[in-house]
């Protein structure tokens, strides 16, 4: 039995090594045509065929031929897609569009009837509904709908704006005549006090004077204030109840005398809780 790892090669005598050839060829010389490949995809739409009428769903597994075609849409490539039907085993082919974003159906199927594409894109589907020009077309509607937008949203603005402004100024008009009406309020009160006040000073005046006479009146040529008499007594004795009273008031006032603390102890009698109990004790022999 031979090794697992064989770690030397037999050679024969007549091995010649430049008689081997590489096992890839070379790009040259590939064929011309397009480039095929085997992928395995789903069904990127839902389709029945055209030759047994077997429905295809979308999303159903195949194993498709790829292939590259030579159109193009803005150096954007196009592939074709071939598959076979599950019943008849009849042949379906279908490439990509990028201008639409969706694949178009060519031969063999016919695609499904879907609600949310144009009404207007044909029976295998691919966004073939409008042209450049009706696409430029719609474009610029668009664009037009959308500059009318905007030149009313830019009006309410506006408007709203104005409205802001004359509110504003009413509220400052309506300060300033309320300020105008309150000067013009201390303003008349301040003339009627000046109108007034000679008449006043003229009062105060005369109670003045008349205050002055009596204070003479009731005075001494030394200065000395005279004092009324009472009837039935004169004036010492009204001086001694004053007195009285004075003395009086002040005994009235005076705080009581305060008691100094005793820091005697005081021993407490012991209640006798056996009396209360009925419990009688002997008396001491002693």
């Amino acid at each position: 039995m031979s090794e697992r790892k064989v770690l030397s090669k037999y050679y024969p005598p007549d091995f010649d090594p430049s008689k081997l050839t590489r096992a890839r060829k070379p790009k040259t010389d590939t064929p011309p045509g397009p480039k095929v490949q085997t992928v395995r995809l789903m069904a990127p739409f839902s389709m029945k065929c055209t030759s047994c009428g077997e429905y295809i769903y979308k999303g159903r597994k195949f194993n498709a031929r790829k292939e590259t075609t030579d159109e193009k849409y803005y150096s954007i490539s196009i592939f074709r897609f071939y598959i076979r039907c599950t019943r008849c085993s009849g042949e379906i082919t279908f490439k990509t569009d990028p201008r639409g974003m969706d694949y178009m159906c060519e031969r063999g199927a016919k695609r499904n009837f879907e609600v949310w594409r144009q009404a207007g894109g044909g029976e295998g589907g691919g966004g073939q509904g409008e042209t450049d020009e009706e696409r430029l077309d719609r474009l610029e509607r668009e664009m037009e709908e959308r500059s009318a937008m905007e030149e009313l949203e830019a009006k309410v603005v506006d408007a709203k704006q104005e409205m802001a402004i004359a509110d504003a100024l009413d509220e400052i008009r309506t300060r300033n005549a309320r300020n105008e009406r309150a000067v013009a309020a201390g303003a008349g009160e301040a003339g009627e006090e000046k109108e007034v006040d000679p008449a006043e000073e003229e009062r105060r005046r005369v109670e003045m004077e008349d205050e002055e006479r009596a204070r003479r009146a009731f005075q001494t040529e030394s200065g000395e204030r005279v004092r009324r008499i009472g009837e039935g007594g004169d004036g010492g004795e009204e001086e001694e109840e004053e007195e009285e009273e004075g003395v009086g008031i002040d005994a009235k006032m005076m705080p009581p005398p305060q008691t100094v603390p005793e820091f005697r102890r005081v021993v407490k009698k012991k209640k006798d809780l056996g009396k209360a109990l009925g419990i009688k004790r002997k008396p001491a022999l002693v």
